[in-house]
């Protein structure tokens, strides 16, 4: 992995896959954002670009991470790393979820996805995220160390999301008794981007 500028709060990019660059996602980026989640997510791209917009202005100093994957200087892939806290019986912890990913279809499939990944979990380790959660597909997400919430001692925000969905990575900063219930933040509940909703009939 060849290392590319030091950004604040210690994070850094790289180049991998080939061509590649990952970054922290800069103002100028915001429209092409929205529109490799708009292509990625089809119907539902309007929902996920809104939630996007929303959960970038929670990122604080240190305290969450927007990262975008560039190739030949287009954006082609981004991921979002967002403060939720674990309701645990000592205290709320500060924890990180992991939502949404996005690449444009074009792009899918050649390990961009996996290197937005692997950099956004390897940069809230170094800023001392104790776990990070995410719902999504346990067949992809498992390569990259995500574990079953429920088996764990974690319980998901919300009964609509399927218990294999509801996954968690625990990080160094993870102690044992950091246990308990995942409260999501404002913007999840706020455009209705938790868990699985009935189809109309």
């Amino acid at each position: 992995m060849k290392p590319l500028n030091k950004r604040m709060c210690g994070g850094s990019s790289a180049l991998y896959p080939p061509g590649v660059n990952l970054r922290e996602e800069l103002p100028r980026d915001r429209k092409i954002v929205r529109d490799v989640h708009m292509g990625a997510f089809g119907d539902h791209g309007t929902v996920v670009a809104d939630l996007v917009d929303a959960l970038r202005d929670t990122i604080a100093t240190c305290n969450g991470l927007s990262l975008v994957a560039e190739h030949a200087g287009q954006v082609i892939g981004h991921i979002m790393f967002t403060r939720s806290v674990l309701d645990a019986p000592r205290r709320l912890v500060e924890v990180q979820v992991l939502s949404p990913l996005a690449v444009t279809p074009e792009y899918q499939k050649q390990g961009v996805g996996s290197a937005l990944i692997n950099e956004g979990i390897k940069t809230v380790a170094e800023r001392q995220a104790p776990l990070v959660f995410l719902e999504g597909d346990p067949g992809y997400y498992a390569r990259f160390g995500f574990l079953p919430g429920g088996d764990h001692g974690f319980r998901k925000p919300s009964l609509r999301i399927p218990d294999a969905a509801f996954q968690v990575i625990r990080l160094p900063r993870y102690e044992s008794w950091m246990t308990g219930t995942l409260v999501y933040s404002e913007p999840f509940w706020r455009h209705d981007a938790v868990g699985l909703r009935e189809p109309h009939a």
